[in-house]
């Protein structure tokens, strides 16, 4: 009788009737007649046979491969392979084991890729290499219903004394960059303690300047003070309308504090003369009738 199967989501099958390609059963539910409709099985991509086509993204793991770089140095780099599949009847009818020739694909195209390059360009480009890889193998796999979506590098084992040599590379370049930044710190300390003492300096010379105006400024209103307590008597005297023998008498009383003093020579103004010679007549008529 007839045969019910059903599709899986994500999934194919291809069916053969009487021995050729007839249809590609899609995900739903399906008949087959038997001696006449038959599955056609193949390999997968891992190479195991199967009967159903899986259109969901699968990867490919391939062991590491000895490749030699362009300046003679032998290493092992490992691949890593995302494909799909997007057409069955391609894939069934196009290749007998899909996924042994990608492996083959896969690993002489990473030789003839890094064998125009040198070391540190293959170490340094893995992205270039990831891609130029990538487009190479869709290409190749296009005719057989596959499309591949990355290729990554996934480990670059360089030989034992490179790896070495690069370690010590890798430790010199630390010491230098933590030489650098030391040498930076010291630089920032040493800007930032003469800064400090700048600061300093100006801080003291400003308050220095600070002194030396209020005690200027001090000394101009003590001399203001002086002066108006001067012109406050002048104003008094003159408002008191002293008579020119009220002033006179009063320059005598102070040349006579002058002349008690210690000075050999003393100077008298014109205008106490009279009053000098006045006082002198004075004392001799005192003095005379005492003699007598």
């Amino acid at each position: 009788g007839t045969r019910i199967k059903i599709v899986p989501q994500a999934t194919q099958y291809v069916i053969e009737r009487w021995g050729s390609y007839f249809t590609t059963w899609n995900a739903g539910l399906h008949f087959l007649f038997p001696f006449i409709d038959r599955i056609k099985r193949t390999c997968g991509p891992r190479g195991q046979l199967t009967d159903i086509i899986i259109l969901k993204e699968q990867v490919l793991d391939f062991p590491p491969q000895a490749v030699i770089t362009k300046d003679n140095v032998t290493m092992q780099i490992d691949t890593v392979v995302f494909l799909q599949i997007t057409d069955a009847k391609q894939y069934v009818y196009g290749a007998e084991n899909p996924g042994l020739l990608i492996e083959h694909l896969t690993a002489t195209t990473l030789r003839n890729i890094i064998g125009e390059l040198e070391l540190d360009q293959t170490l340094t480009s893995r992205d270039l290499i990831n891609e130029r890889m990538r487009i190479i193998l869709d290409e190749a796999t296009d005719p057989w219903g596959i499309k591949i979506n990355r290729v990554e590098l996934k480990n670059i084992i360089p030989p034992k004394e490179i790896r070495e040599a690069m370690e010590k590379q890798m430790r010199a370049e630390r010491e230098r960059r933590e030489s650098i930044l030391i040498a930076e710190g010291k630089k920032a300390a040493n800007v930032l303690e003469a800064e400090g003492e700048k600061a300093a300096a100006i801080l003291r010379a400003e308050a220095k300047k600070e002194a030396a105006i209020r005690e200027a400024e001090g000394q101009a209103e003590a001399i203001l003070k002086v002066q108006a307590a001067t012109a406050q008597g002048l104003e008094l005297i003159k408002n008191a309308k002293a008579d020119h023998a009220v002033l006179t008498l009063e320059a005598y009383k102070a040349f006579e504090k002058v002349s008690n003093g210690q000075a050999t020579k003393i100077i008298i103004p014109s205008e106490l003369q009279g009053v000098v010679g006045l006082a002198s007549g004075l004392i001799e008529a005192l003095k005379d009738p005492a003699k007598k």
